[in-house]
């Protein structure tokens, strides 16, 4: 069992690298009732025997056997019937994280997440926990796609993400997690940095600057601030609110005056004849104030 184990911890390691029910009975080449293929015995005849003539081991092995052909989906169907058939087995614990995995790479996203999910509510304790956390965040993570989509996915993900970071933080789901994070996060300024733009180019000036607020408030450690600083410099001069304005250029020539964004912004408010400095008391003095003392970005 010990040997059985370790080579699935190989398997499992060598699809990270590549990742960063009734009875069936079992009949000819094609495939098996509940859409499971065949065992074939000696010479290559089919085996019609039914699945549950099969050893847990068996059973597993096959669905090994369908990961390495590159068919994930038969595969989560073979882990799917190890836990069926033997729920209260070591086999049943390593086919439904393996299950997880198989459904996960054949972008059935939701199907890794319920069986993710059960690992994590059947066995917290397990040494493949982590892998179960990183696999649900996973199955989260890799919906996001377009800044265009809904954003409770990436919602989610940083959710999921968080709970592996922060519950297990000497692995390498960890430093994988913190990576995807950032991404995601990133992911969600991308968004809002979207909507503003599209209210400034519609001149409805004061909701793209709420928009762009968002992004200096609260995704400070994105690549998208230098920019939402600038747009708010634009946003706030058609405002007519120079003093806001002349503040996010002070910001932006204090921490982006290499930024293409900076060079922008200074060509506005000096062709206005306006100087890149705080002035008055509003939210970017505020987050001024903050920058100086060294508690922002």
């Amino acid at each position: 069992m010990q040997r059985s184990r370790f080579k699935t911890r190989i398997f499992l390691g060598a699809a990270m690298v590549a990742l960063m029910s009734g009875c069936s009975t079992f009949d000819s080449l094609g495939g098996v009732s509940g859409g499971l293929a065949g065992f074939f015995g000696a010479g290559g005849r089919a085996d019609e025997r039914p699945i549950e003539a099969y050893t847990a081991e068996d059973i597993f092995k096959r669905g090994e056997y369908e990961l390495s052909q590159g068919n994930p989906k038969e595969a989560a169907g073979f882990f799917g019937e190890v836990e069926r058939l033997y729920p209260y087995s070591e086999w049943a614990k390593r086919g439904l994280i393996m299950q997880a995995f198989s459904y996960h790479k054949e972008g059935e996203y939701v199907d890794a997440r319920g069986a993710a999910q059960r690992f994590l509510d059947f066995y917290p304790a397990d040494e493949d926990a982590a892998y179960a956390q990183y696999l649900l965040a996973l199955s989260y993570y890799d919906q996001i796609d377009e800044i265009g989509r809904d954003q409770g996915l990436t919602f989610q993900a940083l959710q999921a993400l968080r709970v592996v970071i922060e519950r297990y933080p000497n692995t390498e789901y960890a430093r994988s997690a913190i990576l995807k994070f950032d991404l995601a996060f990133d992911h969600l300024a991308a968004k809002e940095m979207e909507i503003g733009r599209y209210y400034l180019k519609r001149d409805h000036f004061a909701s793209a600057a709420n928009r762009f607020r968002v992004v200096v408030e609260n995704f400070q450690t994105t690549s998208h601030v230098a920019e939402a600083l600038h747009r708010l410099v634009e946003s706030y001069l058609s405002l007519g609110l120079t003093e806001e304005a002349q503040t996010a250029g002070a910001i932006l020539g204090h921490n982006f005056q290499s930024s293409e964004w900076y060079e922008e912004s200074h060509k506005l408010l000096t062709g206005r004849g306006l100087a890149l400095e705080v002035k008055g008391d509003n939210w970017l003095s505020n987050v001024y104030r903050q920058l100086v003392k060294g508690d922002w970005l």
